[in-house]
């Protein structure tokens, strides 16, 4: 019997909360080997006594540095010593962009692709990390959406590639559920991953001590002490302010209280764009584009129309993040004159009665595919057609657009047709839904962040 108020009573209650009262036959954990995770395997190991579940573990190895390979290992051996099957997953860096934000996405595309049925998946932030992202945002300036606390629980798209991972990318003692039912060697199209933080509410100490005492393994990353890196110097201003009452206890509560404007600020954002926005469409099919009322936006209080703005720029970009402040109120100040302006890579005209916000085709003129079941271009578009498998996918251009010359009521205009998916033999234009060029209902437009949706939904969640 757990002691009231224990670590393991605790967590136990935080699983409950965020997981109950029906709980999954499989649960996975991403554990890399270090303290805090090492000890919700512990954890995890230990709750599912009484709940019965099973638990799948992963480490994904960045192969950034040479004691990965070691750590990873470590983790399998006290998954074999405690009964639970393990995989290694291998990323490979291509020097492109910011390391660590690059290394944070894979480590949850990868997740993503491996887990096959597998739905809920934990992670090991606990309240010091929520403090220290606190204090990361407030030095970047952030308002309420970046100060408000991370998620217990996030839903995650699933992988928009049903292609299994290179097998010598992968460790694995056994394969998730359904991995191993394979169509063609092509595994099923999962639903959405949660991603479950059960030790938001746990401090980083009390994890240590937990592992001590039950004399745990784990490894100390010495980039936990590097501080050419953001966050452990924000570890260490965050030791000094302590004693002086802004302690990690009170940044989370704090940030928790953030997080409840964000959602009374999202409600409002969702209700205006109910009143004064539309997702760009022809009859029959999806343009992309983001379209607001001028004078009601116009009128619409600053806050709101950040927001509007800024999701906006994120669900037709499909990045992962929002813009930075500074840069979307100097976008937001062109467009409220009458002006225009890029950013994210995308393309905003205050135009008559209406304000756009297409993605712009600077951007996407070198992305290219190959037609297939569904393959995806520029992270938001779906392409099917069954008689051109195998031809390019692009966008449409200047030349593209000067092959439309019998354009259907409704198309969008030249400026933001530019950007629209298109299938090509060669030279020759072949399909492009929105222009009336092909049969139809080729292109299905998939919203950034969900396997399907609309901007309203995502107004919602992000």
């Amino acid at each position: 019997m757990m002691a009231e108020g224990s670590l393991e009573q605790r967590f136990a209650d935080g699983m409950g909360q965020l997981l109950g009262p029906g709980f999954p036959e499989d649960i996975a954990l991403a554990v890399s080997g270090g303290g805090d995770s090492m000890a919700m395997l512990y954890l995890a190991h230990n709750w599912t006594r009484a709940y019965g579940l099973r638990l799948w573990v992963v480490t994904v190895d960045h192969g950034l540095r040479p004691e990965a390979p070691a750590e990873a290992a470590m983790v399998a051996e006290e998954c074999v010593t405690l009964g639970w099957p393990h995989a290694t997953l291998r990323w490979h860096w291509d020097g492109q962009g910011n390391v660590q934000d690059a290394a944070r996405r894979a480590r949850l595309s990868l997740i993503n692709r491996w887990r096959g049925s597998i739905q809920h998946v934990l992670m090991a932030h606990t309240r010091d990390d929520l403090a220290e992202t606190f204090l990361m945002r407030l030095a970047r300036g952030s308002g309420v959406e970046g100060l408000s606390a991370m998620a217990a629980k996030r839903t995650v798209a699933p992988h928009p590639t049903r292609l299994p991972l290179p097998t010598d990318d992968v460790t694995a003692s056994h394969a998730p559920p359904d991995q191993s039912r394979t169509v063609a060697d092509v595994p099923p199209l999962p639903g959405a991953m949660q991603l479950i933080r059960p030790c938001l509410d746990l401090r980083r100490d009390e994890l240590r001590h937990y592992l001590r005492s039950l004399k745990g393994r784990w490894v100390e990353d010495p980039s936990n002490d590097d501080p050419t890196y953001e966050r452990v110097r924000m570890r260490r201003l965050l030791a000094l302010l302590e004693p002086g009452g802004l302690g990690a206890d009170t940044l989370a509560a704090t940030a928790r209280r953030m997080a409840r404007a964000r959602e009374a600020l999202r409600a409002r954002a969702h209700s205006v764009w109910q009143d004064l926005g539309q997702e760009g469409r022809t009859a029959t099919t999806p343009t992309g584009e983001i379209l607001l009322d001028r004078d009601g936006f116009a009128a619409t209080e600053p806050d709101t129309q950040m927001r509007l703005l800024a999701a906006a720029l994120q669900y037709v970009s499909s990045t992962p993040y929002r813009p930075r402040a500074e840069a979307t109120e100097s976008l937001l100040d062109r467009l409220l004159s009458g002006g225009a302006g890029t950013l994210q890579g995308c393309t905003a005209r205050s135009d008559g009665s209406s304000i756009s916000i297409c993605r712009e085709p600077a951007a996407v003129m070198s992305l290219t595919a190959t037609v297939g079941d569904g393959t995806l271009w520029d992270h938001r578009w779906r392409m099917f057609h069954r008689d051109c498998k195998g031809l390019a996918i692009r966008a449409l251009g200047e030349d593209g657009w000067a092959q439309c010359r019998d354009r259907p009521e409704g198309a969008p205009p030249f400026r933001s047709a530019r950007s629209l998916p298109s299938i090509w033999d060669g030279g020759r234009l072949v399909v492009c839904d929105a222009m009336g060029i092909g049969p139809g209902h080729t292109t299905q437009l998939r919203p950034m962040g969900q396997a399907q949706g609309s901007f309203a939904n995502f107004l919602l969640s992000h």
